[in-house]
């Protein structure tokens, strides 16, 4: 249904039980229905929020609104999981129920401090004439589950900041609580703003800077901001909403963007020697992403596959949005590797050599190899017309096409159907993820990757080879 601005931000109590049973009747009936990612039960799903590690499990939050696949007023949701790769609901929910939010709980991050999960987040709220207020502000949850709001700003908005103000993200540097928040300045630039927890209190935050990471002040709001600290490198993770293509050219309604460091200079908040700006994943969808340091020191990753302001074909199903598979970060030769963690190969259940398959149930990983100087065509979700995903690696011109045009429903052909990029003129290894409806594409151990969704026909199930003759094998999930 088409929600009124009215209907988006009405209070969870005012839907009726009878509304959500039936959503929730509409949505089971979707034949797109993911099997090992992270999905909303009904209503919409955004950005993942709150990653971190609390009370021995790793904890993920998503960002929610139940009554259907409309951006309306937004909850946490908690999940947590020992694996990174079977996350649980836990029943505990971060709603807007405080005049600090109570038009919705945006997005922001998590950490632990001593038995409690502190939950920092921008509190959107809309006065009287509709205006927006961003409060960056907290809360904290115990190991029970049970969260008490803390009822105070926390960062206040800048005067050279407009209401485009939120997405706070702690991270320890060298023992010190640092935080960024993403922001849009008076001239309607994208910034990020940079903050030092005074005697790393959570609740006491200093203004250090705005961050110097050569930004090219195309960007009309910075979204989503975090650092994450690789092989001892910082990793500007950000989503540069309006970035002008002449700086690098993407595809997507917005981007998903990093820059690698030499290090970290917070007295005088830059990034020192930043690389130039890369693609996060060059595929169709990835937004939103959210990386944390976990205990251990790996640097993970998750994102949202889906983005701001597109209509999906599971909307008619009263529903929308996914989390990709979480990914550990490395650098390997001065590149950004994302790679999923290593205990999805225990969704493993049978092992086949690769070859054409007339039928598969679309939940299933690939491990392939293409040769050098050759070039490979093959269609993942095929019809008996060989119709479906398209995927073509060429390690003779050193590139990778994935074609969604003719894989089941249309949807945002306005940004195209095709995605690409360049790879070394060399032997190429790739490892294929198919969920039903979505892909996760990584190649050459995470060099480059292309997530995205599809909406197959019930007859697009099988694979077929088009051309060329990859090599390696076919794991049922």
């Amino acid at each position: 249904m088409a929600f009124t601005t009215e209907q988006r931000y009405r209070a969870y109590a005012d839907w009726s039980a009878e509304y959500i049973e039936k959503i929730k009747k509409n949505t089971a009936l979707s034949p797109w229905r993911t099997h090992f990612h992270i999905e909303t039960p009904h209503g919409l799903l955004n950005d993942p929020n709150g990653f971190s590690y609390f009370n021995g499990k790793f904890t993920l939050f998503y960002q929610y609104f139940p009554f259907g696949a409309a951006h309306g007023l937004k909850s946490w949701v908690h999940t947590e999981s020992t694996d990174l790769v079977h996350f649980k609901q836990t029943g505990t929910v971060m709603y807007p129920d405080t005049p600090l939010d109570s038009h919705g709980a945006y997005s922001g991050s998590a950490m632990q401090f001593g038995d409690k999960l502190f939950l920092f987040y921008t509190g959107n709220v809309r006065d009287e004439n509709w205006v927006r207020h961003p409060y960056q502000i907290g809360a904290l949850m115990d190991q029970k589950g049970n969260i008490e709001k803390l009822n105070k700003i926390l960062i206040e908005q800048p005067d050279d900041v407009t209401d485009h103000f939120r997405d706070p993200q702690i991270f320890d540097y060298q023992g010190q609580y640092y935080a960024i928040v993403g922001g849009q300045n008076l001239t309607k630039k994208g910034i990020i703003k940079l903050y030092k927890a005074r005697n790393n209190d959570y609740q006491q935050w200093d203004y250090v800077n705005d961050l110097d990471f050569a930004n090219d002040n195309t960007a009309y709001m910075m979204e989503c901001p975090n650092i994450v600290f690789v092989a001892d490198k910082p990793v500007l993770i950000y989503c540069p909403q309006g970035l002008d293509k002449s700086v690098l050219d993407y595809q997507n309604i917005y981007p998903n963007m990093f820059k690698i460091g030499d290090n970290l200079d917070v007295e005088q908040a830059k990034l020192v020697n930043p690389t130039p700006l890369q693609q996060l994943d060059y595929g169709f969808e990835c937004y939103a992403t959210q990386a944390f340091n976990a205990p251990d020191g790996r640097a993970l990753c998750i994102s949202w596959l889906a983005l701001p302001d597109m209509e999906y074909p599971t909307d008619k199903y009263d529903y929308q949005g996914c989390l990709s598979l979480v990914k550990q970060l490395s650098i390997k030769n001065g590149k950004l590797c994302q790679n999923p963690v290593a205990g999805m190969v225990n969704l493993r259940t049978t092992q086949a050599t690769f070859a054409e398959r007339q039928h598969t149930n679309n939940i299933y990983e690939l491990e392939l190899n293409f040769a050098q100087n050759t070039c490979h065509e093959i269609v993942l979700m095929a019809d008996k017309n060989g119709n479906g995903l398209t995927i073509i690696v060429d390690t003779t011109k050193g590139e990778v096409i994935v074609d969604r045009s003719n894989c089941g429903e249309k949807f945002a052909e306005k940004f195209g159907t095709v995605r690409s990029c360049q790879i070394e003129k060399q032997a190429t290894t790739a490892r294929i993820f198919i969920d039903r409806s979505v892909f996760e594409i990584f190649i050459n151990g995470g060099e480059k990757v292309f997530s995205g969704r599809v909406f197959p026909n019930a007859e697009q199930t099988g694979i077929t080879i088009k051309q060329g003759n990859p090599t390696g094998y076919f794991y049922q999930l």
